[in-house]
């Protein structure tokens, strides 16, 4: 709708506003419906599947370089996605024990699996090994100190996949986590208790009287019980779906439902329709999957996936040492290309300039001002 001025003109209505997670790269691009993410999870899967069945294939790859023989994969039992997003989940659980062997802070914890599962919508495990890329680690820590704790690590193997990471999460490093929004919602629920049962004014200047005096029944121990739904939501996709409030609302009312249900009726009435619905997916998706995977399925896919694994990603094998000699050689060509086209120019120039005894038109020549009389 627009308005109309004086002169006739017609103005733009003003800009809506926007919070500032609408405006996040976190919801413009992080954020699916649960269709869209299991389409982009089989596509990446069957992708990936195409091109390891090549490389295992591959003929004429051996022909040239000699390096390792061709073999079949019709006997190879590929993963799915599904089988994928259950061996990322499994790491997902490891994630958090190394946090707390580190003590890290859980906002580090929270950020830790938020890269994890946006690294495996663009990569599969399949290339790379969720046990190698949960390591790489966004705290500030000394690294020798850091892989000095964790078996079989070098700080090599943290600094070779920093990039990868870094760029598959589009350079994103800001996330909004629902334990944050967690946070806000309990102060403002106990803001509004300790007020109301105080009387320091009328309970309609702070809100609705629906709102019950509850400063007795929110105990710390409700917080953390909230706190540990927050936590249990991060083994399922709900932050990839649903906004961080609507997460923290979910954990809350799976604490104190009454409560939560009140509170939403008197923030946000016009929203208690959909919040609810949103709520209640939330809730079933953390009651449903927010559990630690059973620990022999997913041993059994990972003996699959070592069997399945691009063994073009595989340090020390024939596929992969051939690879980099392919990567070396274009890298050298590129060189050597960029060498000759800055080895041109210089070539045609002299590094000295114009021939010191060439004449500059326009000028006297003394030379020639001798009288011949």
């Amino acid at each position: 709708m627009t308005a109309t001025s004086t002169n006739g003109v017609a103005t733009p209505p003003p800009p809506s506003k926007v919070s500032l997670y609408e405006a996040s790269t976190q919801c413009k691009n992080w954020r699916f419906s649960a269709e869209q993410l299991a389409h982009t999870r089989a596509t990446l899967n069957e992708a990936a599947v195409r091109v390891i069945q090549k490389t295992f294939e591959d003929h004429e790859l051996c022909q040239l370089k000699g390096v390792f023989q061709p073999g079949s994969s019709n006997n190879v039992s590929f993963l799915n996605a599904d089988e994928e997003v259950l061996l990322v989940k499994l790491y997902i659980t490891k994630i958090t024990q190394l946090c707390g062997l580190f003590h890290f802070p859980e906002e580090v914890e929270a950020t830790a699996i938020t890269y994890l599962k946006r690294f495996y919508l663009k990569n599969t495990v399949m290339d790379w090994h969720p046990k190698n890329v949960m390591q790489t680690t966004n705290n500030p820590i000394s690294l020798e100190a850091y892989t000095h704790h964790i078996p079989k690590t070098s700080p090599n193997d943290v600094l070779d996949l920093e990039f990868l990471v870094a760029q598959s999460l589009g350079f994103e490093f800001a996330v909004w986590h629902a334990h944050r929004a967690l946070w806000g919602i309990w102060l403002d629920i106990q803001v509004r208790s300790i007020i109301h049962c105080s009387l320091l004014v009328s309970p309609s200047e702070v809100c609705d009287q629906n709102l019950p005096i509850v400063s007795q029944k929110l105990s710390p121990e409700l917080y953390n019980t909230a706190l540990g739904h927050i936590r249990a939501s991060r083994l399922t996709d709900a932050e990839l779906i649903y906004t961080p409030s609507q997460i923290a609302l979910a954990a809350f009312a799976l604490t104190v439902p009454e409560i939560a249900s009140q509170w939403l009726a008197t923030k946000l009435p016009s929203e208690v329709t959909n919040l609810k619905q949103a709520t209640e997916e939330i809730m079933l998706l953390i009651t449903t999957h927010g559990q630690s995977p059973n620990v022999e399925s997913v041993r059994e896919v990972d003996r699959r996936l070592r069997l399945c694994k691009n063994p073009e990603k595989v340090v020390g094998s024939k596929a992969y040492l051939a690879r980099k000699q392919d990567e070396e050689r274009r890298t050298q060509e590129k060189r050597d290309r960029k060498a000759a086209e800055s080895q041109k120019p210089a070539d045609e120039e002299d590094v000295f300039g114009n021939e010191l005894g060439q004449k500059r038109q326009g000028l006297v020549d003394y030379d020639d001002d001798d009288d011949d009389d």
